[in-house]
């Protein structure tokens, strides 16, 4: 039986404290972006991060890296960030490119506790929040203490993940809402979390059925709460700038955007603006 806190916890993301003229942009969109979101951004059309869930890119949506965002600065009114930020292996400079582009946004990531226990072969953080703040601790492998996970797995596990986290799912994650600054802080600044991620035997879990049923579900979701005729008449153009030099001397060309500083060239293609830039392409 679903508790009161299990079910606003699985609504969440329908609401966001925001009015309905703010621009929202959504980094670490994926297969279920925010209704809200205006503008869609992901690093990759495809990726075993996410398990192979396909891109929802049902408005303007670019493909980019959050270490490096092709925005204007300040072009967006807030950003969402959920399950996005333990990715990467550079925080400081995903959080200060937040920043950068937006006036205050939101921050969603499992807590350091539940990462702890429970890692991610593709998570590179432990995130908490004290006093308002991340305490972000960077990974030096996929599983930080090997020990406690296997006594967890052997006493625990079933009993955490089937009962305390559904039931209780708040507490096993971070919620943080920003204005103007990140309140951040990294623990361990010195460690190497840019580790190659272990290989993954889920590959095919999003074609089963049921997960056929929820993105159906979703997209019905999306397609009543989103602000689809506003989103339908927004311009990337004038709000992006080129990730090569940083400068907004960009102009499209065919089907390219073309930067007249640096003379790079981005493909669109589809509607998705494909903007990753050569100097961080092979990241």
């Amino acid at each position: 039986m679903l508790t009161i806190e299990a079910i606003k916890w699985k609504f969440r993301r329908l609401y966001l404290p925001v009015s309905s003229d703010t621009l929202v942009l959504e980094v670490g969109s994926g297969g279920n972006p925010y209704p809200r979101s205006n503008v869609l951004l992901d690093a990759y059309e495809e990726t075993r991060e996410r398990h192979y869930d396909p891109l929802v890119h049902d408005r303007p949506t670019v493909l980019a890296f959050g270490e490096n965002l092709p925005f204007r600065d300040k072009t967006f009114d807030f950003v969402i960030a959920a399950h996005v930020l333990e990715h990467t292996h550079k925080p400081e400079k995903f959080l200060e490119e937040l920043q950068r582009v937006a006036h205050a946004g939101y921050i969603e990531t499992p807590d350091a506790f539940m990462e702890r226990i429970n890692p991610y072969k593709d998570h590179r953080l432990e995130v908490t929040l004290r006093n308002d703040c991340l305490m972000i601790r960077k990974k030096d492998a996929w599983v930080v203490d090997a020990s406690l996970v296997e006594l967890y797995e052997e006493r625990a596990k079933r009993w955490v993940t089937q009962q305390l986290i559904p039931d209780h799912p708040a507490d096993f994650h971070v919620r943080y809402y920003w204005k103007d600054r990140i309140n951040y802080q990294i623990i361990n600044p010195k460690t190497d979390a840019s580790w190659q991620p272990v290989d993954s035997n889920n590959i095919m879990e999003n074609m089963l059925k049921g997960q056929y049923i929820r993105h159906m579900i979703l997209k019905l979701f999306r397609r009543v709460l989103s602000q689809t005729r506003r989103n339908s008449r927004i311009e990337l153009l004038p709000l992006l700038r080129c990730p090569s030099c940083h400068k907004g001397e960009i102009s499209m060309l065919g089907a390219w955007i073309v930067c007249g500083n640096c003379k790079s060239k981005y493909k669109v293609d589809q509607g998705v603006y494909f903007m990753h830039s050569q100097k961080t392409r092979n990241r």
